[in-house]
């Protein structure tokens, strides 16, 4: 098969089996990115726990400092008195028993659901629709709050809430190939030292096993945890 120009880029600028330093990876990926659209940049994590033990599981919030880069659909389900405190934010949408409706009936359109404590109980029936596609309000990651206003305009910001998954890695988008390579590598280092300051302390030998810096369809760019 005949390799693409772009391929061939790729090739003489990619080493699959080098490990770069942050800096170098930042650069790299937006050298090895040929898409049409404005590719997003994700950074994948692998960790040296065991995500079965409930006190191994890693998970958090960090606000990035330059942002996704994208625009963050919201929706806030809450009662009247905060309605109008969420519109202020920057909520596209507002409301509560309708947009429940809207949920059962299949409706995911949205990037991030933020809800108050006093509306839980008609939220928590949602679980089985919200749950898979990851849009669940969390106490943990902000999303259950009193203060609507404020986490509207934090996840506006580039407030990102990661998880560690099934096989012990987590995955994030830190933001869009347009960013400068300096955006890229601040924003990529945030994320990694917030999962740094989150290790369990039952959890022993290696931390960060690997870390891989990506575009949308580039491959995997291996970073030196040490250069960050």
């Amino acid at each position: 098969m005949r390799e693409s120009k772009n391929r061939k880029t790729v090739t003489a600028k990619y080493n699959a089996d080098k490990v770069y330093t942050l800096d170098e990876a930042s650069k790299l990926v937006k050298d090895i990115t040929f898409t049409k659209f404005d590719a997003s940049v994700d950074v994948d994590i692998r960790l040296g726990v065991d995500p079965k033990k409930s006190d191994q599981m890693v998970r958090g919030v960090v606000s990035l400092p330059h942002g996704l880069g994208k625009t963050v659909r919201v929706l806030v389900l809450c009662t009247p008195d905060k309605a109008q405190e969420a519109k202020d934010a920057g909520a596209e949408h507002v409301g509560l028993d309708e947009y429940i409706q809207k949920i059962e009936g299949g409706w995911t359109d949205i990037d991030v659901i933020i809800t108050t404590p006093t509306v839980m109980a008609k939220v928590g029936r949602l679980g089985k629709v919200l749950g898979p596609r990851g849009l669940m309000p969390n106490p943990k990651s902000g999303t259950v709050t009193l203060e609507v206003g404020k986490a509207v305009k934090e996840v506006k910001a580039g407030k990102v809430d990661f998880k560690i998954d099934k096989q012990g890695i987590i995955h994030a988008s830190i933001g869009k190939a347009s960013f400068s390579a300096d955006k890229i590598k601040d924003n990529a280092a945030e994320l990694i030292q917030a999962v740094v300051k989150l290790k369990p302390s039952s959890s022993k030998g290696t931390y960060l096993r690997s870390i891989a810096l990506s575009s949308t369809m580039s491959p995997g760019i291996k970073v030196d945890s040490n250069s960050i």
